[in-house]
């Protein structure tokens, strides 16, 4: 199985995530992440499974205006945050699924968001996975968050649930395969 993970991130928590998803998918096959803004238009060539999550922003994907603010947050004194490169200036998940065409492969949508009811919150994910199926993407699982505090910093056990959900997510693709 090949798998392609897309996401963004502003302060690593995504990165984690889309990282530990990428640990759990590992076991069945070959996996590939990627930036948003380095995803070029032949990533999905071949790809049995395309991942892609965002952090959630103003209750979905962050948009060119929600970036630009990340900087003010990690500047604040004791917020233990690092911008991640570019993070603020290069186009996202947003961008990346308006680029896209027709995508046939099978997909799932995940994001980061603040712990709490998620009609508070928002969900980037289930954004994410509306612009998957408005491009013909089948959705292999219903759409996951995973928690961070009100800091950005993953809240303990996170990335192991990240793990866990990329090899249920491989172990789906394989009895599909079957």
């Amino acid at each position: 199985m090949k798998a392609v993970i897309v996401y963004e991130s502003m302060f690593g928590a995504t990165r984690r995530i889309a990282q530990a998803v990428a640990d759990g998918l590992g076991q069945s096959g070959e996996v590939q992440v990627v930036r948003a803004d380095q995803a070029d238009g032949g990533l999905l060539d071949g790809a049995d499974l395309l991942v892609v999550g965002a952090p959630t922003h103003a209750w979905s994907m962050p948009r060119a205006g929600t970036r630009k603010g990340a900087p003010g947050y990690s500047d604040k004194p004791g917020s233990g945050l690092t911008l991640e490169p570019g993070a603020d200036q290069a186009p996202g998940v947003r961008e990346w699924l308006a680029s896209l065409g027709t995508v046939a492969t099978p997909s799932a949508a995940f994001d980061t968001r603040i712990k709490g009811p998620a009609l508070l919150t928002g969900r980037a994910s289930r954004a994410i996975a509306r612009g998957l199926h408005r491009r013909g993407a089948p959705l292999t699982v219903p759409p996951k968050s995973f928690l961070v505090d009100r800091g950005s910093h993953l809240l303990a056990g996170e990335e192991d649930k990240a793990r866990a959900w990329g090899s249920r997510l491989a172990a789906s693709r394989s009895l599909a395969s079957k």
